[in-house]
């Protein structure tokens, strides 16, 4: 065993949860696997559109982890009896994954792990820094999978009185095609060639719910596919689990994109594995999703940072593939459900590479919008989330007309509010449903038709959703809050931008891609035109 000095990662530092018991010491014959996410070649670029995207092989080449950093890291499983489960996108994904006995784990990364009992569920966990030898420390990004609490929930809420499981349909609620008509998008668009990924961290689906739903909507249901990750499954059991928020991305994502192809990607609800699954969902040149819609989040104050700095990193990666990411702003006001007295935003919404997405309270008439202000049902019945990040940076997109000096969320909003929340079918049961989960993959489903309408993938859309003003496509809500944020004219920190008027949008955007098409050297090795396959 060497004796090399230590080090420890940066980032890495945890406590235990509040209201955490310790049972014992890890068994130390337990098998556990963890994610070494290493450096980039070479920094990434800052956020911006990007005209021209790079293929996978070009990333791989100009971003991708060393092949001699995966070889160092092989060589640091070797000496800590560790096992590499290879994989074959080592160097794209920058991932290698390792496997080992509680014990030769504890060795390899200086930490001690025990069993927790917590009143959310057990974990295995660990406090303080990982620690690794010096000269492995320095190719080494994040360190994943030696914690396994969770770090997410689901951000979507069931319509009933008392913001409790059970209610029967309500008069004020809609079908997802009916909102989506309600932004204006456009129908008989032939969006088969693309696909919308759907990260779940629990739950599952019943392909005979999907079946069901989309019949009764008159609408072909989506081809789903179920993509599994570090063991995860597709386990459905009751309306009341996260079985609700896969049938509401599914549901949502389907019927405002009809025809649309939709991969779910399943992971264990951790910091590993939520990585992994945006990673893997990135990467996948098999499903070559184009927009990513995520539904789960937690306070920023929750994560690690070495888990948000990968995170967003990875988020990064996408842009530069030309994918878009979509995510829940946060169901519990400008608390996030912190209770501290403090304001604080969800995180992933927080990265400056996504689009965050908040909430709204829609009323229609005679088949249009009547009135939307900012959903806020008070006390258990919610309020989208938004503020500002403690940890990010104002990216460059937001220096105009965003107060403070760091990210503000979200970017845009959509109807959320559960009392005019969507009619959905989980688990056979007719339920209506809201919350910002609802948002994140409505507007997925929004930029896969206009991918298609424009004839190219919009990728990262921020720097280019900032500079419009009503009515080039985004409608100002001026009313309303969520506790320490009010709504006004322009971006504010409940719904953002705003939410969309979509053929005023795809008008907008199609000047403004062309613009940067026009302007923009080709990629790297380009020798064709973008397309949205």
């Amino acid at each position: 065993m060497p004796n090399s000095k230590r080090i420890s990662l940066a980032g890495t530092e945890r406590v235990a949860l509040h209201g955490a018991r310790v049972i014992g010491p890890t068994d130390p014959h337990q098998l556990i696997e963890v994610s070494v996410v290493l450096k980039h070649r070479q920094p990434l670029p800052s956020a911006q559109h990007r005209a021209q995207r790079l293929s996978h092989e070009e990333f791989a080449a100009t971003y991708g982890a060393n092949s001699a950093d995966v070889d160092k890291i092989r060589q640091f499983a070797r000496e800590y009896n560790l096992q590499v489960l290879e994989r074959g996108d080592e160097t794209l994904r920058r991932t290698v994954t390792l496997a080992g006995t509680a014990a030769n784990m504890e060795k390899a990364f200086g930490v001690e792990l025990n069993e927790y009992e917590h009143p959310e569920g057990s974990y295995r966990g660990r406090i303080g820094s990982l620690q690794v030898p010096e000269e492995y420390a320095a190719c080494i990004a994040g360190v994943f999978g030696l914690d396994d609490r969770p770090v997410a929930h689901p951000h979507f809420r069931y319509h009933t009185p008392k913001g409790a499981f059970g209610a029967r349909v309500s008069s004020t609620s809609y079908n997802p095609n009916q909102v989506a008509a309600f932004y204006g998008f456009p129908t008989g668009v032939d969006v088969s060639s693309q696909t919308i990924a759907l990260i779940e961290l629990g739950g599952g689906y019943r392909p005979a719910d999907i079946k069901n739903y989309f019949q009764k909507l008159g609408l072909a249901a989506p081809h789903v596919k179920a993509v599994l990750v570090d063991h995860a499954h597709n386990r459905p059991t009751t309306p009341q689990s996260a079985d609700g928020e896969v049938m509401l991305d599914i549901e949502v994502a389907g019927a405002a994109a009809p025809g649309v192809g939709i991969a779910v990607y399943f992971a264990p609800n951790t910091d590993r594995g939520f990585l992994d699954a945006l990673s893997t969902a990135i990467h996948d040149q098999l499903n070559k999703p184009s927009v990513i819609s995520i539904s789960w989040g937690g306070p920023e104050s929750s994560w690690t940072a070495q888990s948000m700095q990968n995170f967003d990193q990875v988020a990064q990666e996408a842009a530069l593939l030309g994918i878009t990411i979509t995510v829940a702003a946060g169901d519990n006001g400008s608390s996030d459900g912190v209770n501290d007295g403090q304001n604080h935003v969800d995180f992933p919404a927080s990265s400056p590479n996504v689009l965050a997405c908040g909430g709204t309270n829609l009323i229609a008439a005679n088949g249009a919008i009547s009135q939307e202000t900012v959903w806020n049902d008070g006390g258990n019945g919610g309020a989208t989330g938004g503020g500002f990040s403690v940890v990010f940076a104002k990216p460059a997109y937001q220096s105009a007309g965003v107060t403070g000096t760091f990210r503000g969320v979200p970017d845009v909003a959509g109807d959320a509010d559960p009392e005019t929340g969507y009619n959905v079918l989980v688990d056979g049961q007719n339920m209506v449903v809201g919350g910002t989960s609802a948002v994140a993959p409505l507007w997925a489903a929004l930029i896969v038709l206009m991918n298609q309408k424009i004839g190219r993938r919009l990728g990262f859309l921020n720097p280019l959703l900032y500079p419009l003003n009503p009515p080039d496509g985004l409608r100002d809500i001026t009313q309303g809050n969520n506790g320490a944020f009010s709504a006004g004219p322009g971006w504010d920190a409940t719904t953002g931008k705003g939410t969309p008027m979509a053929m005023q949008l795809i008008s907008a955007l199609t000047a403004a891609t062309t613009a940067a098409a026009a302007a923009a050297p080709p990629a790297a090795g380009s020798r064709k035109p973008v397309t949205t396959s």
